[in-house]
């Protein structure tokens, strides 16, 4: 009997490591505009993709959360070729947050100070199902999440790592219940 349980259970697990795996989220359809893009820091990628969204008018203000408390505005801008002028009207650097979850409060909240209905989440593909998993116990139900996945080739290590990852925090979501 416990044989069959535990064969049972692992298999579970080997199946969703595979879909997991194989079916990484895409990025957002093309021309989809949101009141903002959020961008958590860590992966390749994400914040020149939060910039090219600004860049094409789909959003109009940007959150990178997760910044480190070292890095200054200027630093970001030079290293990003970002514009003073845009850097003080539409770019936010959030210094709260250092782990996934931690991101989706420092959105949560920078969402209400800013009024915004609709953001773009901006993340590394195999990071999206955790990072929007945590958004959505975290914002109101009022507002609308895209998720722009940002294309990139993890390793097995990676994805394994990522994917007992969103075990755990499905399991903490469930938890909170």
């Amino acid at each position: 009997m416990i044989r069959r349980v535990l064969s049972v259970i692992f298999l579970a697990w080997a199946i969703g490591f595979l879909w997991f795996a194989t079916l990484l989220p895409q990025p957002a359809e093309e021309g989809v505009r949101t009141d903002a893009v959020i961008v958590p820091t860590g992966g390749a990628g994400r914040i020149p993709r939060g910039l090219e969204v600004l860049d094409e008018g789909l959003s109009r203000k940007m959150l990178v959360s997760g910044v480190d408390r070292e890095v200054r505005p200027q630093e970001f801008a030079a290293q990003f070729g970002v514009s003073p002028q845009r850097m003080s009207c539409c770019v936010t650097l959030g210094f709260a947050a250092v782990d996934t979850r931690s991101n989706a409060a420092e959105t949560a909240k920078w969402v209400a100070q800013n009024e915004v209905r609709s953001l773009r989440l901006v993340t590394t593909d195999w990071h999206m199902r955790r990072a929007a998993g945590e958004l959505a116990r975290t914002l109101p139900d009022h507002v609308t999440v895209v998720r722009d996945a940002v294309p990139s080739k993890p390793d097995v290590g990676t994805l394994f790592l990522e994917y007992h990852k969103l075990l755990a925090s499905r399991a903490a979501g469930l938890a909170d219940l």
